[in-house]
């Protein structure tokens, strides 16, 4: 029933436009009474985003299931990335929702009332994670929003490209963004690009060592043998 209900919907949407629609068409086009359709979307607009309540539902979940041990920013970049899957998983309907809510402003201001859910599922998260620092609530709050901002940028890449783009190439460059910007635990050094440990070489010489020396020293224990003209 609910299926219906949206797939009549998009189809008036996209034949007559949002506003010169009403509940009655969709509903005579489902096959069904007025009671269904509020049994299921308190209104117009819920029909246009008839899943986002499963995937806040998600999100809270997959926050709150946490151990405490991980990193409250990676852990909030992960369950963005739910969101931006459930999109992925109806791309030809994630691209007609997009194109339908560019065209009606009023469509446009409810998906940012449903941003600012998301938004504020992740502060809440990350206000307990950040409980103990005097910068919390702010950390928290401004956290939150830069998850949301790159999940929102990696999402509107992937829907202007029609679906057609790799979003999961697009999400975690976003997400790496962000926890390599507030991050307190470094990435991997592989990830990151950071030298190796055991690439490290530390020198210890006296100041009043010719350069030559020294040099020599650091290819010595690089393990090259290349002669080092000494001075004379």
């Amino acid at each position: 029933m609910r299926e219906a209900l949206v797939a009549a919907a998009f189809e008036l949407f996209l034949e007559r436009g949002f506003e010169q629609t009403t509940i009655d068409d969709i509903v005579s086009l489902a096959g069904v009474g007025r009671r269904s359709f509020f049994r299921y979307f308190p209104a117009k607009e819920d029909v246009v985003f008839p899943d986002h309540e499963r995937s806040l539902a998600e999100m809270t979940e997959f926050l709150e299931s946490g151990s405490g041990d991980e990193d409250p920013v990676r852990h909030a970049c992960d369950a963005a990335r739910l969101v931006l899957q459930m999109y992925a998983e109806q791309p030809s309907f994630s691209v007609q929702r997009y194109r339908l809510t560019r065209k009606v402003p009023g469509l446009r201001a409810y998906e940012l009332s449903v941003v600012w859910r998301y938004e504020h599922t992740l502060a809440h998260y990350l206000r307990g994670r950040f409980a103990d620092r005097a910068d919390g609530a702010l950390r928290a709050d401004v956290i939150a929003a830069a998850v949301v901002s790159a999940h929102n940028h990696a999402l509107r890449t992937w829907l202007r490209s029609g679906g057609e783009s790799d979003w999961v190439t697009e999400v975690d460059a976003a997400m790496a963004f962000v926890t390599g910007t507030w991050s307190d635990r470094p990435a991997d050094a592989g990830a990151a690009g950071e030298a190796d440990p055991d690439d490290v070489v530390v020198l210890v010489a006296s100041r009043r060592a010719p350069l030559w020396r020294m040099v020599q020293g650091i290819e010595s224990a690089l393990g090259e043998s290349r002669q080092v003209p000494q001075e004379s």
